[in-house]
C-alpha cells in the first residue's frame, strides 16, 4: 500500500510539474509574439494595401472570394457604408436561380472572355461567373458574417434589393447549391474538377467555365466552405427568423458525408475527388496520392476532423512544404499533377503546387481552434520573412526559386495575414493576462 500510495504521489507530482512546465512555455510563447515587430511590419503594411476592393494590380474586378478574406482588414480603413455597398452589389446581380457570381467590375472595364452579365439594379456595373467553382455563394455569406460581426450592423440583413431581402438572397444562394450543385447520391456539394481550391479545369481551351469536357466531381474544398457558410447564416440570422430549409441539419449532414466518402482514414488526408461522370485522368494515375493543403486547412477550418487529425494532417502539410526549397504551407497540393494528367496548368505553375500565403495563412485559425498556438506561430513566420524579403502582397510564388508570380498589390494574401497575426496577437494577449 504505501508504494502504490507513493508511486500515485510521484504520478500527480510529474503531472503538476508538467502542466507548469507547459503554462510557462505558452507564457513565452506570448511573450515572443507580442515582441515580435515583424507582425506589426506586416499588419501596417496590410491596412495600406487594403484602400480599396480590387483582388490586386492585375485586377479591375472584384472578387468575392478574395473580399472574403480581407474584409476584415478593409473594415479598420474604409468607412462601413463604403464596405458594406460593396457586398450588397453582389446581391444586386444574383442570378435568378440564386447563384453568385465570381467578380463585378465597371462595365467600362468589362474586356475580359468572360460571358457578362448585367442588372437594372446595378447600372454602370458587369459581371461574370466562373462555372467551375462552387465557392462564390459560400464566400460572400461568409463576407457578411464578417461584416456583421466587425460593425454590429445587422440591417444589412434586412436590405430589400429587388423586393428580397439579403437574408432571403442568401437562402436564394444555398439553394441554388442545393439545386444545381448537388449530388444526392452522396449528399454532397459538386462543382467541376479542378485542382483543390482552384477555378481552372485540367482540359485544354477556356478553363474557368463548364463545357462539353468538363468533370464534374465532388472535393473537400466546396463541402468545407459550404457548411462554414451554414453555420455563419445562422449565427446572424435574427432570433426567430423562419428559415426555408433546416440548414443545420444539412450542414451536419455534409459533415456526416463528408467523413464518410471523402476522409481517408488510413491515409489520415483528403481523397481529391470522387468523380460523377468519369475521371479527366488517365486510368494508370494515382489521384489519392496527392496532398490537398488548402481545402484541408477549410475543412478543420469546418470543424470535420478531430485534434488528432489536425495535428496529423498539419504534420503533412509540413512535410509536403520541406520538399522543396522555397515552400511554405501554403504550397496547394504535393506532388504536382504531371502536365500530361493536367495540360492546361503545368506542375508548380499557379495552383498546380504554386505557393500561396492567401491559403496557407488561414492555417493558423485552425491551429489556434485546436491550441496549437506554437505551430501556427513557426508556420506563419516563412510567410512573414517572405513578405518582407519581397517588399510586397504578391498573388503567389514560385516554389522552386522562391520568386513572386502573378499579381502584384495582392489584397488576398495582405488580408490573411492581417487577420493571422491578429489571431495570434490575441492568443497571445489572452495568455499573457492568465495567472
Amino acid at each position: 500500500m504505501k508504494s502504490t500510495t507513493i508511486y500515485a504521489f510521484m504520478a500527480v507530482c510529474c503531472l503538476s510539474f508538467s502542466a507548469q512546465a507547459q503554462k510557462q512555455d505558452r507564457k513565452a510563447l506570448a511573450k515572443t509574439i507580442l515582441a515580435d515587430a515583424r507582425l506589426d511590419t506586416i499588419q501596417k503594411k496590410a491596412l495600406k494595401l487594403l484602400d480599396g476592393f480590387s483582388a490586386g494590380t492585375s485586377y479591375s474586378e472584384i472578387w468575392i472570394r478574395d473580399f472574403n478574406t480581407f474584409i476584415k482588414g478593409s473594415l479598420k480603413v474604409q468607412t462601413k457604408e463604403e464596405v458594406k455597398s460593396k457586398l450588397l452589389m453582389f446581391f444586386k446581380i444574383q442570378g435568378n436561380d440564386g447563384n453568385i457570381v465570381d467578380g463585378v467590375v465597371e462595365a467600362a472595364k468589362a474586356q475580359g472572355g468572360y460571358d457578362y452579365r448585367r442588372s437594372d439594379l446595378l447600372p454602370g456595373w458587369a459581371a461574370h461567373k466562373n462555372t467551375v467553382e462552387t465557392d462564390q455563394e459560400s464566400s460572400l455569406v461568409q463576407a457578411v458574417k464578417q461584416y456583421v460581426e466587425v460593425t454590429g450592423d445587422q440591417s444589412i440583413l434586412t436590405e430589400v434589393i429587388g423586393g428580397r431581402t439579403v437574408l432571403q438572397r442568401i437562402e436564394d444562394a444555398f439553394s441554388y447549391i442545393r439545386k444545381e450543385r448537388w449530388s444526392e447520391k452522396y449528399g454532397l456539394v459538386t462543382g467541376a474538377t479542378t485542382v483543390d481550391w482552384g477555378d481552372v479545369q485540367p482540359e485544354t481551351g477556356w478553363g474557368v467555365s463548364i463545357n462539353d469536357k468538363t468533370k464534374m466531381a465532388i472535393d473537400i474544398y466546396d463541402n468545407a466552405m459550404f457548411v462554414m457558410a451554414i453555420h455563419d447564416f445562422l449565427a446572424i440570422a435574427p432570433k426567430g427568423y423562419k428559415t426555408v430549409e433546416n440548414w443545420k441539419n444539412i450542414a451536419d449532414q455534409v459533415k456526416k458525408n463528408v467523413r464518410k466518402h471523402l476522409w481517408m482514414k488510413d491515409a489520415q488526408k483528403y481523397r481529391p475527388h470522387i468523380y460523377l461522370n468519369g475521371s479527366p485522368f488517365s486510368k494508370n494515375f494515382d489521384e489519392d496520392k496527392i496532398l490537398y493543403s488548402g481545402g484541408s486547412i477549410c475543412a478543420i477550418l469546418a470543424d470535420f476532423n478531430t485534434s488528432a487529425e489536425v495535428a496529423e494532417i498539419n504534420k503533412q502539410i509540413v512535410a509536403a512544404a520541406g520538399k522543396e526549397k522555397y515552400a511554405t504551407i501554403g504550397m496547394t497540393v504535393y506532388p504536382p499533377y504531371p502536365v500530361e494528367e493536367f495540360p492546361n496548368m503545368k506542375a508548380y505553375l499557379y495552383q498546380n503546387a504554386g505557393d500561396w500565403t492567401w491559403f496557407g495563412g488561414r492555417m493558423m485559425g485552425a491551429l489556434l481552434n485546436f491550441g496549437m498556438a506554437k505551430e501556427a506561430y513557426e508556420e506563419l513566420l516563412p510567410m512573414v520573412d517572405r513578405t518582407l524579403a519581397k517588399k510586397g502582397f504578391f498573388e503567389w510564388y514560385d516554389v522552386q526559386n522562391g520568386e513572386p508570380k502573378g499579381s502584384g498589390n495582392f489584397r488576398g494574401e495582405a488580408g490573411v495575414l492581417y487577420d493571422a497575426i491578429t489571431l495570434l496577437k490575441n492568443w497571445a494577449e489572452a495568455e499573457s493576462k492568465k495567472n
